[in-house]
């Protein structure tokens, strides 16, 4: 349950943190959308999966869960991440990506230990500073996200509420109420899971 009675006691979710304050968290959608769903050498998949490891490291159990679900919807196998929390040398991740993976990592274990060596080896995958500007981009937001749901007791989502928010995320993405279309806005309202393909 959620520390905060202003947040609803089930289901609690960013929307409801964010919305407590608008004014001063409607500028954080637009960066999280240009962030995650912006123009990068870092597909919008792979940083889902860098949002989703970050989470996982700082063992944030609604931000992991939600993300993994939206990664999911990009072709990421969930039970892939395990292997990602225990390993990133034998993770099955695309090697090119291991690099900025051990790079965010230690950003948020250590950051103070951070060395030209750890942009190096980003560097030496063939990853430009600009992709690496952007990996630390999300990086820094999720460390954020991760902080602020934990610091008001924002708990797992239900299993329901986890599919719905990955599927809205990979098709609406981050920014939805600041400049999408009125259609679009109504649509994220209403939007349901659809049915899977039994066939």
């Amino acid at each position: 349950m959620p520390f905060f009675k202003f947040l609803p006691e089930q289901d609690a979710a960013v929307r409801n943190v964010f919305m407590h304050t608008w004014d001063r968290f409607s500028h954080m959608t637009l960066f999280l959308e240009h962030v995650l769903r912006g123009p990068s050498e870092i597909s919008e998949r792979d940083r889902e999966l860098i949002a989703t490891y970050v989470s996982g490291l700082n063992d944030c159990s609604f931000c992991y869960n939600a993300h993994a679900q939206t990664a999911e919807h990009y072709g990421v196998d969930t039970d892939m991440f395990e292997k990602l929390m225990a390993d990133v040398d034998t993770a099955p991740v695309d090697d090119r990506l291991k690099p900025i993976l051990k790079f965010v990592q230690k950003l948020t274990k250590t950051p103070a230990q951070m060395v030209q060596g750890d942009a190096d080896a980003v560097f030496a995958a063939g990853w430009s500073e600009d992709a690496l500007h952007d990996a630390i981009s999300v990086c820094c937001a999720f460390n954020f996200m991760n902080r602020l749901m934990d610091g008001h007791g924002v708990p797992r989502l239900s299993d329901e509420q986890l599919e719905a928010t990955g599927g809205r995320l990979h098709q609406f993405g981050y920014n939805p109420y600041n400049q999408a279309p009125k259609e679009q806005v109504d649509a994220m309202a209403s939007y349901r899971v659809p049915p899977k393909d039994e066939s």
